[in-house]
């Protein structure tokens, strides 16, 4: 394993992380569906002890993933080797009372988030807490970020910052200085982050955790044009155009990548820590074999300048 410096921070992270989303399970927030269908706890526990075998240091979770079980599930597997990882979750996200889904970033409820986030997680402190992408809601000023420092003065997270939705909010962002650490949707598939945002990020010694490294699973190579989603998988809510598009880049990579004895999801992580921008990628999985794959990606070191050149040259503009 590799491992990088956190931006401007003091925090050195396996350049391979852990993406707990998918060890939450399905859950339904209202009308909208998250998760990424079944697991079992046996097993994602299993994954979760297998990272610092591996090497991995970093981890990332939220409130929202399975409602709070995916925290619940980090908090049991590190509770007594808390100094070993970095655990980065994040917040804002609310189920009001009449069982719908809200975005809330009001420092009240910010303040009560966190709280249930460490006793879940078992610890008095997150190395970083993020504003979990807020989809318009905020209008990206210091103001808004203000009880996230407050956060950090009481030794409730080290760092903070927030999870773009789009490339513009994480442009604001930097123009308002207001995050140490910023998550950010990059991979072979969706590469607009590599424009503007990283070289500003860079600039500034924001540290990217590089989210969606995997395009959803596509980048594996498993799934097909005609695939069907189970309804407790948020990606079912996807349009057959943007399955059909996404299956065709990832079959063409899988052609370019044949005669090669790294998988394509290995490729895939390779391509993204290719940037110096990136600090972390957080790939999911739900077993310790995909977790050893992803490792390898690591191990393996960086894609050649020709390598970057010839995906660019395959892949088609996103729908």
């Amino acid at each position: 394993m590799r491992y990088r410096k956190f931006g401007n921070s003091d925090l050195e992270v396996s350049e391979i992380g852990f993406g707990a989303w998918a060890i939450g399970g399905p859950a339904a927030l209202g009308e909208h569906v998250t998760g990424w269908g079944d697991v079992d706890d046996k097993t994602s526990m299993q994954t979760l002890a297998a990272c610092l075998e591996l090497g991995i240091n970093f981890i990332d979770t939220a409130d929202a993933y399975g409602n709070g079980h995916s925290e619940e599930l980090v908090g049991q597997a590190f509770a007594d080797k808390r100094d070993q990882v970095i655990i980065c979750t994040k917040g804002g996200n609310r189920i009001m009372p009449d069982g719908q889904w809200s975005k809330d970033f009001s420092a009240g409820w910010i303040k009560q988030a966190c709280e249930a986030s460490l006793r879940r997680l078992q610890t008095d402190y997150v190395d970083i807490y993020l504003y979990h992408t807020p989809r318009g809601q905020l209008e990206f000023v210091p103001e808004e970020f203000e009880v996230l420092e407050q956060l950090k003065a009481e030794g409730k997270t080290r760092y903070y910052g927030i999870s773009i939705d789009t490339v513009a909010d994480g442009l604001q962002v930097l123009e308002c200085g207001c995050a140490e650490a910023i998550q950010v949707v990059y991979n072979i598939l969706d590469r607009e982050a590599e424009l503007e945002f990283f070289p500003q990020a860079a600039k500034q010694g924001v540290g990217i955790i590089d989210r969606v490294p995997l395009a959803s699973g596509f980048l594996t190579g498993k799934y097909g044009p005609d695939t069907v989603f189970e309804k407790n998988d948020h990606r079912s809510q996807f349009s057959r155009e943007k399955i059909e598009w996404s299956a065709r880049q990832a079959e063409k990579l899988g052609e370019l990548i044949a005669a090669d004895s790294r998988t394509m999801a290995q490729v895939a992580l390779q391509f993204c820590l290719a940037n110096p921008a990136v600090s972390v990628v957080i790939p999911g999985a739900k077993t310790p074999e995909q977790l050893r794959q992803n490792v390898e990606a690591s191990e393996l070191g960086p894609l050649t300048g020709e390598e970057l050149a010839r995906i660019e040259q395959i892949i088609e503009a996103p729908v």
